[in-house]
């Protein structure tokens, strides 16, 4: 089976969040199954564009409206990744250093959407399943079945698999102009709430939905950000499957990033080990409790919970514990989370901004990883904190719910209901009496690092999607 992954971001290419880190392994894992996998995706001004060598497979113009952007469709030579990766390098468009943020973002993902598309139906052959990945790409099933261009890819299949319902790609039909001309007897299928909604086109065109977890799907029947109505009409092709992780990547036995590697015979030295050298650095005592997140620091993550929450947790146990943040984001909880070190020196230290080696020794070095999430569909974190023997704190939302289950129920984590500081000062206070039993502790540690979370079982999910939409009239 020939699968094309079309996406805006891919790791180790260009990361934003975990969307980056579901493209980089899935098709690495579905190559390995035995199919055909290309991945797409824009070709920014990154360190690994620069760093690497790609050769020109396929050149040509998009036409947006009035305006003509040439395109080059660039092959990375060695497939490195473990798959074929393709950027569209369109330099007016995407040589710039960030992937979103971009007065222009709906000129650059639709010129990006019909780029990949001109290319491949200038192939000799044609794909069996296009899977594409959030709004930046949920045109490209309304594109294949009607525009006029693409007619002869309108039997190619597609999944559009969700990994952030909140975010939907909305423009005014102004800019309708911009579409590869289609019979406009089908312009309904564009429109939701008086304009155009990407992600609401892939989900009324795509032949199966997927989002990133079980429970995520269930609750965007009833939280997504005036979707919930459409999601309900099309249950009947959607399907939520738990996002794995790349466990060759994310394994601190071989992990390169930490400063000593274990496994789970040999956690509690391991573990020490890494915490020493995370507290030397960043000026904690490595005898305490170390409480840790790492993530953007937005509500949707609760992270303006944590400047609160971190003040009265270290206010009420100054002895007891240390916190460790690692994130970026809004520029008023970033100071808010800076200010902090004034008041608590030697138990909290923040670094703002993200750094991938920092985050792989912070998993490794931590006991516990806070993860208060308004909003998290799927979630990763925790589960490379279950993978290097750290105890997820969670809410209980999304893939959170679905990956974390409370050490009082024989489970491998910290739950707890409400995004609030309550909640998690209280989860806190929990996390320190377990700390202080170490039997108990090790038992959940080493019941979270033996989870299965690998990419293996999911790959299997998604090729059943892939024949089953491919089998059907």
């Amino acid at each position: 089976m020939e699968i094309f992954h079309i996406s805006a971001e891919c790791y180790p290419v260009a990361k934003v969040g975990g969307l980056a880190d579901v493209v980089g392994a899935l098709p690495k894992y579905q190559k390995a199954a035995g199919h055909n996998v290309r991945v797409v995706i824009p070709g920014y001004d990154t360190k690994f564009r620069n760093e690497n060598d790609f050769e020109c497979v396929h050149w040509g113009t998009v036409k947006l409206g009035n305006f003509n952007f040439p395109f080059s469709v660039l092959k990375e030579t060695t497939d490195k990744l473990g798959y074929e990766l393709y950027l569209i390098e369109i330099n007016e468009l995407f040589n710039r250093p960030n992937v979103y943020g971009y007065e222009d973002d709906i000129e650059r993902f639709l010129s990006f959407q019909i780029a990949a598309l001109d290319w491949i139906i200038a192939r000799s052959k044609v794909p069996d399943v296009i899977n594409c990945h959030d709004h930046h790409t949920g045109l490209i099933p309304f594109l294949l079945q009607f525009a006029y261009k693409y007619e002869d890819l309108k039997d190619v299949k597609t999944v559009l698999t969700i990994h952030n319902g909140l975010y939907q790609g909305w423009f005014g039909f102004d800019k309708l102009y911009y579409l590869p001309e289609f019979d406009l007897k089908h312009v309904g299928f564009l429109e939701w709430n008086n304009s155009i909604n990407s992600l609401a086109v892939g989900v009324k065109c795509a032949n199966a939905v997927t989002t990133v977890s079980p429970s995520y799907l269930n609750e965007i029947n009833y939280a997504a950000n005036g979707l919930e109505d459409l999601f309900k009409s099309v249950s009947n092709k959607s399907k939520g499957i738990l996002n794995g992780i790349d466990t060759e990547i994310w394994n601190p036995f071989k992990d390169q990033m930490i400063a000593f590697n274990y496994s789970s015979e040999t956690f509690e030295l391991g573990k020490q080990k890494n915490k020493e050298k995370l507290c030397e650095q960043f000026e904690l005592d490595p005898s305490k409790p170390l409480f840790s997140f790492i993530g953007r620091l937005f509500e949707e993550k609760g992270g303006d919970l944590l400047p609160q929450a971190a003040a009265l947790a270290l206010s009420e146990n100054f002895e007891n514990i240390n916190i460790l943040i690692l994130g970026s984001g809004n520029a008023v909880i970033e100071d808010q989370l800076q200010q902090l070190r004034n008041d608590y020196t030697g138990n909290y230290n923040v670094f703002i901004g993200y750094n991938e080696d920092l985050a792989h020794l912070i998993y490794a070095g931590s006991d516990f990883i806070l993860m208060p999430s308004r909003v998290e569909p799927c979630g990763l974190n925790q589960m490379y904190a279950l993978r290097y023997g750290t105890v997820p704190i969670v809410r209980r939302t999304g893939g959170l719910r679905d990956t974390v289950i409370d050490f009082g129920d024989d489970g491998n984590g910290i739950c707890h209901d409400q995004a609030s500081v309550g909640d998690i000062c209280y989860s806190i206070n929990r996390a320190i009496g377990l700390f202080a039993d170490k039997e108990s502790f090790n038992k959940i540690i080493l019941r979270g690092m033996t989870t299965d979370h690998s990419w293996e079982k999911v790959c299997e999910e998604y090729i059943k999607i892939y024949n089953l939409i491919n089998s059907a009239k």
